[in-house]
């Protein structure tokens, strides 16, 4: 791979927000981070392997990283990929599923629905105590 810049990256202590990426370029991202390459990630995404080559280019470029590999590290360090495995119970529940965009897991949904008929049942025994 080719070098996109040829100074590092930000320090990780640096202020301010991450650069704003696309869905793409964080599909790209987190397969690259599970070791797959760009034949695989084009399959996997339907996209043709050029476009998933320009599609690294351009976030090692806005991470400031010099190849795909430093752009991993770089979001990893930025909290943008959190390095480690994704199982059940490593995120906060339906929020975090929505908030990635994706479709909340069933245990979630279960979650939030038992949440949500709660805190109907709280706002109804509110409504009752106040009349």
């Amino acid at each position: 791979m080719s070098v996109v810049r040829n100074s590092p990256g930000p320090a990780p202590s640096s202020a301010g927000p991450g650069p704003s990426l696309t869905a793409n370029e964080i599909a790209v991202l987190t397969a690259a981070a599970e070791g797959a390459t760009y034949a695989v990630i084009a399959q996997q995404l339907g996209f043709h392997e050029k476009s998933v080559n320009s599609l690294a280019h351009r976030l090692a470029r806005k991470l400031g990283a010099l190849n795909i590999t430093h752009a991993v590290f770089l979001a990893c360090q930025a909290g943008i990929l959190d390095g480690r495995p994704r199982r059940h119970g490593d995120h906060a529940g339906y929020a975090a599923h929505v908030a990635r965009g994706e479709d909340p897991c069933e245990a979630c949904w279960t979650g939030e629905r038992a949440y949500r008929a709660d805190r109907r049942r709280a706002r109804k025994a509110a409504k009752e105590n106040a009349a």
